[in-house]
């Protein structure tokens, strides 16, 4: 089963591709391979791992290249490159959406009734965000508290079922204290 096998193969070069050269090489088969005691891969791919696992494959390489010459390889294949200083290491778990900086807007919550049918309306509240509320939890505490369906529609919008305007407001001023009556604005009904 372990029998070796000696097997010609043709390397080609450019040069060679009109048919005056051909060089023969034999490879003996099955191929030993040597694997990095640091990465455990192939000493080919130790390129392809981190750079903190680079280094120690650097090492133990740099450390045993007369092993390594004694079994036939090439070691000027097997190079890695050298760590840049400028690199910053990776945090661990990517990246993040980093929230986009609002612009400092006026402080003004527009309180507006949208028509949605013959006689039914939604209402929408507007500005909330320019006073750091939390929009998910507020738009939660519209729907417990007027038994109704409320969602945030966009990042400073939030769209409750029902005309609930007059009742919005007193809970407004109620739940956040840093609101006052002059940054509620009531615009009435209005068109989409």
């Amino acid at each position: 089963m372990s029998e070796e096998v000696e097997t010609p193969v043709e390397e080609t070069n450019e040069e060679c591709n009109n048919g005056k050269q051909s060089k023969e090489k034999t490879v003996s088969y099955p191929l030993k391979v040597i694997y990095c005691p640091e990465c455990s891969l192939p000493l080919e791919f130790c390129e392809f791992m981190p750079e903190t696992v680079q280094v120690k494959c650097r090492e133990w390489r740099e450390n045993n290249l007369d092993i390594l010459e004694q079994e036939g390889l090439e070691i000027s294949s097997l190079t890695l490159d050298e760590p840049s200083g400028d690199k910053k290491r990776q945090k661990r778990g990517g990246r993040g959406n980093l929230k986009a900086k609002q612009k400092k807007e006026p402080e003004v919550i527009k309180i507006a009734k949208i028509p949605r049918g013959k006689r039914k309306f939604m209402t929408r509240v507007q500005g909330l965000a320019t006073f750091d509320v939390n929009m998910k939890k507020a738009s939660k505490l519209f729907a417990q508290k007027f038994s109704c369906g409320s969602t945030v529609s966009a990042p400073d919008e939030i769209l409750i079922q029902g005309d609930v305007t007059d009742d919005l407001i007193d809970i407004i001023l109620e739940t956040w204290n840093e609101i006052d009556e002059n940054h509620i604005q009531d615009l009435g009904e209005v068109k989409r």
